[in-house]
């Protein structure tokens, strides 16, 4: 959990530094502040779930309420970032109907609150762009100041366009050195046809020479 959440243990290392440059040009990025955030990426292990769980906890420190969902009902991980039970989530409330304050689950992080993904459903990507789906949301975004949502690498699968169509932005998250430039082009492709508004892009995982990470935020 430590070596994730960077942004919370470690708040004044170089890399939360860069997490917190993240959540300010997010915060300029639009004349209304995007409230309800999808985070992506062109492929697996870029690093995009701890990106988004960093930027959440990021929004969290300016005493903002801030709901993290696990929206990666193939693989989701979010859960095991902050320690939580996973039996009931996402998929039982937009299934069962069960209610978001009793479903949601507080964090080590004030002001944070994670909704796990819940048990994998079959057909994930009719979940997520079903009407329930909108009544989350929209229940979600009454409750808490920000929305951030972790969802499956766009090249895969459609979930992230699925959602991108319900969010005020989409940060995509690059892996420096995996990436492909023809991967990256075709990600900004699928969301540029869905019309998805994106914030920006996350280079990750760029190796210094004295170690660690680079995150960058760059314009579209």
């Amino acid at each position: 959990m430590q070596r994730s959440l960077i942004a919370h243990f470690r708040p004044k290392s170089p890399v939360a530094e860069q997490y917190r440059t993240i959540r300010t040009n997010l915060q300029y990025a639009t004349l209304d502040p995007a409230r309800k955030i999808v985070v992506t990426s062109t492929a697996p292990s870029e690093g995009k779930s701890t990106t988004a769980a960093n930027v959440a906890t990021m929004l969290s420190q300016q005493d903002k309420r801030v709901l993290l969902i696990d929206a990666d009902l193939r693989k989701p991980t979010t859960h095991y970032t902050f320690t939580l039970e996973n039996h009931v989530g996402l998929t039982t409330m937009l299934i069962h109907q069960t209610k978001l304050d009793r479903t949601a689950q507080k964090t080590a992080v004030p002001y944070l609150d994670v909704l796990t993904s819940g048990p994998i459903p079959p057909k994930p990507a009719e979940l997520l762009g079903s009407e329930r789906m909108d009544w989350l949301l929209e229940t979600a975004q009454e409750e808490y100041d920000y929305v951030v949502m972790d969802t499956p690498p766009i090249l895969a699968v459609t979930d992230a366009q699925v959602l991108s169509t319900k969010s005020d932005g989409v940060i995509l998250v690059a892996g420096s050195g995996s990436t492909k430039q023809d991967d990256a082009v075709k990600a900004k492709e699928l969301l540029t046809n869905v019309s998805a508004n994106i914030l920006g892009v996350v280079l990750n995982k760029r190796q210094k020479k004295q170690g660690g990470y680079y995150y960058y935020y760059g314009e579209k």
